[in-house]
């Protein structure tokens, strides 16, 4: 492979022109692609397979006008409510395009018994996912024609139509400063910080513009192009900043610069396929939990990494091209133009990697202690970790949606907030008459059950629809409890089919079945770990070792997002007005995504060691060199990451807060604890015995050949040795 990327990278460098026009053009195409058939995205969330999804498909085919999206507007005042005060709020409702109906809570006795609270729920003809922006504008500007002053009323609208997706803002642009601060400060040259900044940004630029132009024709739910946007972003500079690194290295070492330019690709970018590789088929294997959107979320960012490596392998060496030494500090570019012409190396001071090294090797037993016993700790509040899909109540406190949340619990209590829908289908209208009956009856002795509304029937009364309220929030423990319980008492009934809905019903399947797909997707990354790492490193107990890490790594990581988002520990710090369940499928993508990642450092400081062990250096002093030589650009690419996911700290919307805060402390965590400190130490310990592997799976096991050995024999490197000078 190494090879094969070294005569690309060549090729791109000589037809620098060719390359970068090809990609400018393709870049045009998918922004006018997208302009031309963007659609929206939706937060609607399906869940084939479940009793609430089944019993949603029933009501589209036999009771559609109850299957539409669902809105509550809830009006308040100081005073008691007159039908008078509520009947404008009713006919502006009413008036929304495609609402079917908009229900009068005097005609409802959706009242609050103090008199001052009131429901207005409005049902639309379409599903959410079919809703317009419109529609949703219409819907949202309600509240803007009632100021709750001078004795009038209040309104603020909830519900599915209130959710609004999420928006890339200002505040995430911060993470791209930060990113642009770090090249800088890595580089010491601001044309290869520009150079690395925007190749990165056309990478992303692609990416994107593709997958918005897909919403014209697949449904997206509104993270996806977000969490896109935020991996592409940081594995695209990182990406770049490797193989930049290591043809800064080739030129110091006085290789001319097209050369140097095919020897980074074919070493650093064979690195940098195998890590893309990785992260493509940790996203793509969400696929397997059988959830649309989920799979959908995965094969959206896995698309947008692999143009980040496709960017990083071609249009990286045409801009190589174009900056020529100007991709080197100032004080080192006279230095290296001499040497080129006179033969010989420009050799760089050590720097703060080995010492840091050795000092992991000295303090290896403590280390080791510590660390493992430090994120051990940081895991223990991962036990009380509660998954939920997010409602309204963590929304943020000055939106409309966050308003009509706590007016409704106010007024009517929390379950009003997670209504439930049984849905009960018989042959005859007299058997579901019945049934109604048998089920009312039954749900009303459940515990945790407030109230039972009056049955609505379709046209021909073979389908009922009633409303269950409970008495807790729809992301309660107590909820799921409840629900569970229902669904034990109707089990029996007969002579009709009876299933439970409603969005939270639909939000606890969803939780449960990602939570029972999560040790099963766990135990498959840490294997495909084990398995992929083996190849590369030829090794049984480095991939072991890197695989324990990954654990350790995940496990503090929950701990930290779960005392954080759940327990509100220096919640304020990152903006979480309330804290609340941890949205129920960000374990799963966590997952994916830091295991891709954290292949990225360990490929990179570990091929390094191999190299050297392979070249006769002792198994300690290869640990000292592979952390001495990329402990720097690991550093920075580990901050370049940090930086970027944490600027989606400060997003409104939750799930995009708590996926950034959680990827950015992983980030942390895997690059500076466990990969530069506890793996140096592991490595150490194992002497040689690190890189044993029996001869037998030596043999079936295919060369992949990272680290360019085969390259560099077929190249015929001079040996070390030759004449250097050294530049402070």
């Amino acid at each position: 492979m190494a090879t094969l990327l070294y005569r690309l990278g060549r090729a791109c460098f000589g037809r620098r022109g060719l390359v970068v026009a090809v990609w400018l053009l393709l870049l045009a195409l998918m922004g006018g692609a997208a302009a031309a058939f963007m659609g929206t995205t939706t937060n609607a969330f399906r869940m084939p397979g479940t009793e609430s999804q089944r019993a949603m498909d029933a009501l589209q085919k036999q009771f559609p006008q109850a299957a539409g999206a669902t809105g509550t507007v809830v009006v308040t005042s100081d005073e008691k409510l007159t039908p008078a005060d509520v009947a404008p709020v009713v006919k502006d409702a009413a008036a929304i395009p495609d609402v079917v109906a908009a229900m009068d809570p005097f005609k409802t006795r959706s009242i609050s018994q103090d008199g001052r609270y009131a429901l207005v729920q409005v049902q639309f003809e379409d599903e959410i996912a079919d809703i317009t922006d419109e529609q949703r504008e219409a819907y949202a500007d309600l509240p803007e024609k009632y100021d709750g002053e001078d004795g009038t009323v209040r309104v603020e609208v909830g519900g599915e139509l209130a959710q609004t997706p999420p928006e890339v803002g200002s505040t995430e642009a911060i993470g791209v400063v930060i990113a642009a601060v770090v090249l800088v400060v890595t580089f010491g040259s601001l044309v290869a910080a520009g150079m690395t900044l925007l190749n990165a940004l056309v990478g992303v630029g692609v990416g994107m513009a593709g997958l918005y132009a897909l919403t014209g024709f697949v449904e997206l739910n509104s993270t996806s192009p977000v969490l896109a946007l935020m991996l592409g972003l940081a594995v695209g500079i990182d990406y770049s900043l490797f193989i930049t690194s290591r043809y800064r290295g080739f030129l110091v070492e006085g290789v001319e610069r097209r050369e140097a330019a095919g020897r980074a690709i074919g070493t650093a970018g064979s690195a940098v396929v195998f890590a893309g590789a990785t992260v493509v088929i940790a996203l793509a294997g969400l696929s397997i939990v059988g959830i649309p959107f989920l799979s959908a979320m995965g094969l959206a960012a896995a698309a947008t990494v692999a143009v980040a490596v496709l960017v990083a392998l071609t249009l990286l060496p045409a801009v190589l091209a174009f900056a020529g030494d100007k991709i080197l500090p100032r004080k080192l570019r006279d230095a290296v133009a001499e040497k080129r012409e006179q033969g010989g190396t420009v050799e760089v001071k050590q720097g703060f990697g080995y010492t840091w090294g050795r000092l992991a090797l000295k303090l290896r037993i403590p280390i080791l202690v510590v660390g493992v016993a430090g994120l051990a700790a940081l895991t223990l509040p991962a036990r009380d970790m509660h998954l939920a899909l997010p409602d309204a109540g963590t929304a943020a406190v000055e939106t409309t949606e966050r308003q009509a949340f706590d007016l409704t619990a106010e007024g009517f209590g929390p379950g009003f907030n997670g209504r439930l829908m049984a849905v009960v289908a018989a042959d005859t209208p007299a058997a579901t008459k019945a049934a109604v009956q048998d089920v009312s009856t039954l749900v009303k002795d459940v515990k945790g059950v407030a109230a039972v509304a009056p049955p609505q029937f379709n046209q021909d009364g073979t389908t009922a629809l009633v409303a269950v309220i409970p008495t807790t929030g729809p992301t309660d423990t107590a909820t799921e409890d409840t629900v569970h319980a229902i669904r034990g008492k109707v089990a029996d009934v007969q002579g009709a089919d009876v299933a439970l809905t409603g969005v939270t019903a639909i939000g606890i399947d969803i939780s449960e079945k990602l939570s029972d797909a999560l040790p099963i997707y766990l135990l498959l990354v840490v294997g495909l770990s084990v398995l992929l790492l083996m190849l590369v490193f030829r090794s049984v107990l480095v991939p072991v070792k890197a695989a324990l890490g990954f654990l350790l790594t995940v496990g503090a990581t929950f701990g930290l997002t779960t005392a954080v988002f759940q327990q509100g520990h220096l919640a304020d710090l990152v903006g979480v007005d309330t804290p609340g369940p941890l949205v129920s499928f960000l374990p799963i993508i966590l997952i994916g995504i830091l295991f891709g990642l954290a292949m990225d450092y360990e490929v990179f400081l570990v091929s390094r060691m191999r190299e050297d062990f392979v070249h006769g250096d002792s198994a300690r002093q290869a640990t000292v060199n592979g952390l001495g030589h990329n402990a720097r650009v690991v550093t920075a690419a580990a901050l370049i990451m940090t930086a970027v996911f944490a600027g989606f700290v400060f997003a409104h919307d939750p799930i995009i807060k708590s996926i950034g805060f959680a990827l950015a402390v992983g980030v942390l965590i895997d690059a500076f604890v466990v990969r530069m400190t506890l793996v140096p130490a592991v490595m150490s310990l194992l002497g040689r015995g690190a890189w044993w592997l029996p001869k037998w799976l030596d043999r079936a096991l295919p060369d992949l050949d990272i680290e360019g050995e085969k390259l560099r024999h077929a190249l015929a490197e001079p040996a070390p040795g030759r004449d250097k000078v050294t530049v402070g």
